[in-house]
C-alpha cells in the first residue's frame, strides 16, 4: 500500500468514534462475497449490538459514507473497494424467535434459510419461500426479495430500522413502499429486525415444500458456482432469462466471467474473473437484449464501490 493511502486510512480510523465492537482499516471483501471478487473497504465496523451501532451512527462524521453488507449474495463489490465504512451485522443481529399468532421475529443478520427452518420447527407455514433465497433478512427487506411466488411484502408485519443519524423507526408494510425487488426506505437506513406473518401448518408438509424448493434451485440454478444469484429483474410481462437466451448470450464470456449455461440470468466467476469482467459482461448482456428486444434489463444484483481506476486515480 502506498504511504499516502495508508495515511488516508489511518486518518479515517482516527476520525471515527470509539466502539465496543470491531473496527478495522482496509478490510478485504472478496472472501465474503459470493462472487469472490472486489477490493477492500476503507474501514469495516462489526457492531457488538444495536446500541453500539446506534451510538456509532450518532457520533460518526457526517461526511463518512456507510455501506451495509450482509453475506455478500446478490452483491458485486467493484475492484477498487468501498469508500468509508462497511457495516456487517453479526451474531447479535441474527436472532430468530417464534411468536404468537404464527409469527416469526428475526434479526436483519439472520439467514433467510434459518428463518424458514425455524418456522418449520414451530409448524408455521407460509414462509417456505425463504428456503429459496440465499441471503439475510436485512437484504431481503431492502430489495423485497422473493422466490416461488412469495415476496417479503406478502408476509411482513413490521420492520425496524435505524436511520443515518441513529434514530429508530418501526415501519409498517405500507411505509416500506415495496415494489418489485425494491423498497422505498432511504438507502442510508439500516434494517435491524422484522416480524413476519405465517399461518398454522403441518410440519411434515412444510418440510416437504422446503425440500421441493431446494431441489428446484439445485436443478435449475448454478448454486455451487461463484455467482451472485439472479442478475437482472424480470421486466413486466417477461422473464429475464428468456430475453437473455433469445439475444444469444447463454455461455457468453468476458475475461473469466461467464453467463451460466444452466441458467442464463446468472453470471459466474469461473475462477479468476474481476468485478470489472462481471460488470462488463452484465452490461454486454443488457446491450444485446436491448438491441434484440427493445427491453432495458434492470440490474437486480447490487453493484457497489469504486472501480480500480477511480481508487487510484
Amino acid at each position: 500500500m502506498m504511504a499516502a493511502e495508508q495515511l488516508r486510512h489511518d486518518d479515517l480510523l482516527a476520525r471515527l468514534p470509539a466502539v465496543r465492537g470491531r473496527l478495522s482499516a482496509q478490510a478485504g471483501l472478496a472472501d465474503i462475497t459470493w462472487f469472490r471478487v472486489g477490493g477492500a473497504a476503507d474501514a469495516m465496523f462489526r457492531p457488538a449490538d444495536r446500541d453500539d451501532l446506534i451510538a456509532f451512527l450518532r457520533a460518526k462524521p457526517v461526511d463518512v459514507p456507510v455501506t451495509v453488507l450482509g453475506v455478500g449474495s446478490n452483491t458485486l463489490v467493484r475492484d477498487g473497494g468501498i469508500d468509508g465504512v462497511v457495516i456487517r451485522l453479526g451474531r447479535d443481529f441474527a436472532g430468530i424467535t417464534a411468536c404468537d399468532n404464527n409469527e416469526i421475529e428475526a434479526g436483519a443478520g439472520a439467514l433467510d434459510v434459518n428463518v424458514a427452518q425455524t418456522a418449520q420447527m414451530h409448524g408455521i407455514a407460509g414462509l417456505e419461500f425463504l428456503r429459496g433465497i440465499p441471503g439475510t433478512v436485512g437484504g431481503g427487506l431492502r430489495m423485497n426479495a422473493g422466490a416461488y411466488g412469495t415476496e417479503f411484502k406478502d408476509v411482513l408485519v413490521w420492520a425496524e430500522a435505524v436511520d443515518g443519524q441513529g434514530n429508530l423507526h418501526r415501519l409498517s408494510p405500507a411505509e416500506m413502499k415495496f415494489g418489485y425487488r425494491h423498497c422505498g426506505v432511504p438507502e442510508d437506513w439500516i434494517f435491524l429486525s422484522c416480524r413476519l406473518k405465517g399461518r398454522s401448518g403441518d410440519k411434515a408438509q412444510i418440510q416437504a415444500r422446503m425440500d421441493e424448493i431446494q431441489a428446484a434451485r439445485e436443478g435449475s440454478q448454478p448454486i455451487r458456482s461463484r455467482t451472485g444469484g439472479s442478475t437482472f429483474a424480470n421486466p413486466e410481462g417477461h422473464k429475464a432469462w428468456q430475453l437473455i437466451d433469445a439475444a444469444g448470450c447463454r455461455g457468453l464470456v468476458v475475461g473469466d466471467a461467464q453467463v451460466s449455461e444452466q441458467h442464463c440470468n446468472f453470471l459466474i466467476n469461473r475462477g479468476s474473473a474481476t468485478a470489472a469482467d462481471l460488470e462488463t459482461l452484465g452490461e454486454t448482456v443488457r446491450r444485446r437484449v436491448k438491441e434484440t428486444s427493445g427491453i432495458d434489463l434492470r440490474w437486480e444484483i447490487k453493484r457497489i464501490g469504486r472501480t480500480k481506476e477511480a481508487a487510484h486515480g
